[in-house]
């Protein structure tokens, strides 16, 4: 059997959705004793350290769907490999799927500060045994995992501790200031986050460290930009560094923080990110005619409509809708969630009166924090104008967030533009409601 060996060699076994990868994870799963299987695990010990690490990804992408244990054994001979990668991968895969009494026993018997370090990292809040360490990252890993479950009267002593070792920790964990972020995030330290990134600023040995957990801030909080662009611009200046650059970038996302600080921006060498996004117009003119023969050619039970506001609005704007026009627009508002709902629900508001509007309401507002559809909710609302009076308090409960709303996209910069539209657009529908609640009745008409 030479195929597997193959595959792993060129490549094409750890290529997502390669028909070598597929059916080498079939074979595997079908049988972890059989010849594929025994092959892989021969592999992760073959002369070329290419072959060695790409066998251990294998192995340990295996791992991760059930226990192992052979696929363990063949990390564990590894961790000495003379290939630093192949000791990475061989720790990562033992550290995680090994019992973690046996990765602590090896933890103590190796020398290897990465393969210590990988495994420390792995063990997750089991680590918080290891404060006394010889190794700075360990024992950083160690406080950083007591601090998670410490009370408050301890944070202070944990924080010395974790600064005291940050710089000569950070020679092995390269992703200091995302771990350290996570810590205090999870443990609602937003103020504790800003005086932490200005101390660790202060010093250039840990200067970087302090630009990548100011970045953790601002993906995490919504204020942290507003507080922490001047001092990544005090320090620009003085060493530019590829991570301050990516700091002041993530920073500048931020509509409030440009606005507050914009000016100090101006002799900064970088260029601020995009805006945040909008609902594109994507208005197409209908009449009467045209709108009609078009949900003429529709079901009655339509549940998406592209163009639907400026459909309905031109049928509203000419006369009542028929009885098969409204149960067009019914089947659009009320059966299914998502951006023909959100567009239709203030023109079945329009046609069914005010009696409609708190069965409206409670449609829409449990989904103005969906990244995906929120922004057309809120435009809803605001198209609503008072009438969506009742539903401020969800709005402002959406500006008034200290945290950023979570959101999955490809990059943790592009989930934070994704927060900072939904706050635009709430900012934006919030002003609609309370404008049109303050306008003027309109004047009667006059007397002929």
């Amino acid at each position: 059997m030479t195929w597997p060996d193959e595959a792993v060699a060129d490549g094409t076994a750890t290529t997502p959705a390669h028909p070598s990868r597929i059916a080498l994870f079939e074979a595997i799963r079908a049988d972890r004793a059989g010849p594929v299987a025994t092959r892989l695990l021969r592999l992760a010990h073959a002369d070329t350290p290419f072959v060695r690490r790409e066998a251990l990804d294998l192995l340990h992408s295996l791992a991760r769907e059930r226990p192992w244990p052979e696929a363990v054994n063949a990390a564990v001979a590894r961790l000495s490999d003379p290939d630093e990668e192949v000791r990475r991968r061989a720790a990562c895969l033992f550290g995680h799927r090994g019992r973690p009494g046996l990765v602590l026993a090896a933890l103590g018997e190796l020398a290897d500060p990465v393969v210590r370090t990988i495994l420390a990292r792995a063990l997750g809040p089991t680590a918080a045994h290891l404060t006394d360490d010889d190794l700075a990252s360990v024992r950083f890993l160690a406080h950083l995992e007591t601090l998670r479950a410490a009370p408050p009267t301890r944070w202070r002593s944990l924080d010395a501790a974790l600064l005291d070792d940050v710089r000569e920790a950070a020679h092995h964990l390269a992703d200091i200031g995302h771990i350290w972020g996570q810590a205090l995030y999870g443990l609602r330290r937003e103020h504790d986050t800003y005086a932490l990134v200005a101390r660790l600023l202060a010093d250039p040995a840990t200067r970087d460290i302090g630009t990548d957990l100011a970045r953790e801030a601002c993906h995490d909080w919504r204020a942290a930009p507003v507080r922490l662009l001047p001092l990544l611009v005090q320090h620009r200046g003085q060493r530019a560094t590829p991570a301050l650059g990516a700091a002041l970038e993530t920073a500048s996302i931020s509509e409030a923080a440009m606005r507050t600080h914009g000016a100090l921006l101006a002799e900064a060498p970088f260029t601020p990110s995009p805006r945040a996004r909008r609902i594109p117009s994507t208005a197409t003119a209908y009449d009467s005619a045209s709108a009609a023969a078009l949900l003429a050619a529709k079901p009655v039970g339509v549940t998406r409509l592209a163009h639907a506001s400026e459909i309905f609005e031109a049928l509203l704007d000419a006369g009542p809708l028929t009885f098969r026009q409204a149960a067009q627009l019914y089947n659009l508002t009320f059966r299914r969630p998502g951006r023909s709902q959100a567009e239709c629900a203030p023109l079945w508001l329009r046609h069914a009166g005010p009696s409609a509007l708190s069965r409206l309401l409670a449609l829409m507002t449990p989904h103005l924090a969906d990244y995906a559809v929120g922004e057309y909710y809120l435009a809803g609302l605001a198209r609503m104008g008072s009438h969506a009076r009742p539903a401020l308090p969800a709005v402002t409960a959406l500006i008034d967030r200290r945290t950023r709303i979570p959101v999955n996209d490809s990059t943790r910069d592009a989930e934070m533009r994704l927060d900072e539209s939904l706050l635009a657009a709430a900012l934006s529908t919030h002003r609609a409601i309370l404008a049109d609640a303050a306008a003027p009745p309109p004047a009667p008409p006059s007397p002929q």
